[in-house]
This record gives structure tokens, C-alpha cells and sequence, in this order.
């Protein structure tokens, strides 16, 4: 079976290794065309396209789905992983065995573009995915195979599509096997749809009168992007860790968005209890600790975080 794959992000590196090094043929690989990044605005290749071309692989770049028409008609299947363009019918129905899809839900859970991110912030205990046959829906295909795995308390978004993304390899082998075999997917449920909206960033502005675990959901959920932040001083506060805490030192009074500094713990109010602060983005600086930067930032009591 001669195999492509049309994907983006680095989450899509262990599929190509693993195709790469398969039995069946990796031909050639699909992603979006270059954008512009960073305040310089300079052209980036996606991770996806620098694994290419350091692998010798064939990779066309793509901004609208009828750009990959003339490239498929050798292709027997094709494996996506977040390649955030949508395929219509004629396009999936030219490979033999058409697109399949690795899908970070255990679908129809969570369809559409952030599944970890929105299951994160749901308080969600156990992540997913799901291999998928393609079709003109948003994740509506019906499903080879599926796996389930309990969430690690402290897996942000990034840490959680990694080990989703390395556990993904032995779906898409296994897929591969059931479609060499002529096993049919499976329809999905009517039941327990979801649907999972792309993060925005003025999503991720934190409201302190909330409870301190929908905080810090928030927190894992919008890291490494937009990042979950707040205002401080006139400038903005990014928080990229936190952490529910029942410790003693926690035990405190304060008020949504008051700080208070206990020796190497930072706290903030919330609508409940206290927020231990661990890691955050002052405005202009990189990532440092909130003990460092508390030290430096010579908070006054009762000042507040808006």
C-alpha cells in the first residue's frame, strides 16, 4: 500500500517516523504552506514540512484542498494528523482506500480543532483518540480503532499531545492492518457528541472570581498556545503552570486576583481557595518561576491581579 500523509504540527512526528520505517511505502507528504512568524514576520516551514526535507521526503505544500488532486492518483491511502485544511469528497475519494484520520478524542467526543485543549479544560479525567475514515464532516467519519488513557493531573496541553501523538503510532498501524484485511469502520454514535472550537486568545484571560480548579484547567489547557494570562500593573501576566493546592500554606483568606507571597509559594485568590502559582511570561521576558519573579515584582499586600 503506497502511503502519504497530509499533516502540520510536530504532534504528527511519530506517524512519519513510524511510516517511514513501515513496510508500506511513505511517498510523499502533504502540509500548509509557509507562514509568517514571529515579530519579524519572516516565511516558516511547518514542523511538518522540516521533517521532509531533513528525511528526503517528497513534500508538496498546499493552501487549498484541489492543490492535492494531481498529486494522488499513486497513492493508495493517506494519513492525516492535524492538517487543518478541509477535504472534500473528491479529494478523499481519490486514493483506493481514501483518508484516514488520527483524532485526539475518543470520538464523537470533542470533534473539530482543539480536542485535548477543550477536554482539559472540561475536567476531563481520561483522554483519547480515535483512527478515522475520513468524510466531507468535521470528525464525523466512521472509526477503525480507538484507545483511552487516564490523565496525568499535571499534563498541559503540550505534554498531553505528545504522549497522545507517540501512542497514536500503534493505532495508524493497526488501521493500516484492518484496511489491508478489508475490515469496515465502525459509524460513530448519535450519542455524546462534542464539538471542540479552536482556543482564542481572549478566551484565555482569567477571570479570578472563578473557582481555582476551573483556573488552573484553564491554565494546562492554554499552554504552550494562546497561553492563559492576566493583567498586572498595566501589563500582561502569562501563567503557564499552576497548581490546585491543599497544603497548608494555602490555607489563607484572599481576595479574587489578591497576590500574597509565602516564602516560595505564589498565591492568588480565587472564588474559592488560593491558586499556587508556579510558572509564568512577564511582558517582554521569558518563562521564569513565580517565586523569581515575585521577588523582583516587590508586591505589595492586598495589590491585585486583574
Amino acid at each position: 500500500m503506497r502511503l502519504a500523509v497530509a499533516a502540520t504540527p510536530e504532534v504528527a512526528i511519530p506517524t512519519l517516523e513510524f511510516l517511514l520505517s513501515g513496510t508500506n511505502p511513505l511517498v510523499k507528504v502533504f502540509t500548509t504552506e509557509d507562514k509568517a512568524v514571529g515579530r519579524g514576520r519572516a516565511l516558516t516551514s511547518s514542523h511538518v514540512a522540516m521533517w521532509a526535507d531533513d528525511h528526503g521526503v517528497e513534500c508538496i505544500k498546499v493552501g487549498k484542498a484541489v492543490e492535492m488532486a494531481a498529486h494522488l492518483d499513486e497513492i493508495d491511502c493517506v494519513v492525516t494528523v492535524a492538517f487543518g485544511i478541509l477535504l472534500p469528497q473528491e479529494i478523499l475519494s481519490i486514493p483506493r482506500h481514501g483518508f484516514i484520520n488520527l483524532h485526539f478524542s475518543l470520538l464523537p467526543a470533542w470533534r473539530g480543532a482543539a480536542p485535548v485543549q477543550r477536554a482539559i479544560e472540561s475536567g476531563d479525567n481520561e483522554l483519547g483518540i480515535s483512527v478515522f475514515s475520513l468524510d466531507e464532516g468535521m470528525d464525523t467519519g466512521p472509526i477503525y480503532r480507538q484507545s483511552s488513557f487516564l490523565r496525568d493531573p499535571s499534563m498541559r496541553s503540550k505534554e498531553a499531545l505528545e504522549f497522545l501523538g507517540e501512542q497514536g503510532v500503534a493505532l495508524i498501524a493497526q488501521t493500516l492492518e484492518d484496511i489491508s484485511h478489508g475490515v469496515p469502520p465502525i459509524k460513530q454514535s448519535e450519542q455524546g457528541i462534542s464539538l471542540a472550537r479552536k482556543l482564542s486568545k481572549a478566551e484565555g484571560l482569567i477571570d479570578w472570581t472563578r473557582s481555582s480548579s476551573v483556573i488552573d484547567r484553564k491554565v494546562a489547557a492554554f499552554y504552550p498556545n494562546p497561553i492563559a494570562y492576566a493583567q498586572f500593573r498595566g501589563e500582561t501576566l502569562k501563567i503557564t503552570r499552576s497548581r490546585v493546592t491543599s497544603d497548608p500554606v494555602t490555607e489563607v483568606l484572599l481576595k479574587p486576583g489578591e497576590w500574597r507571597i509565602e516564602k516560595d509559594h505564589v498565591l492568588i485568590g480565587t472564588g474559592d481557595f488560593p491558586l499556587e502559582i508556579i510558572q509564568l511570561i512577564p511582558q517582554g521576558k521569558s518563562e521564569m518561576s513565580a517565586a523569581d519573579w515575585a521577588r523582583g515584582a516587590r508586591i505589595n499586600p492586598g495589590e491585585l491581579c486583574g
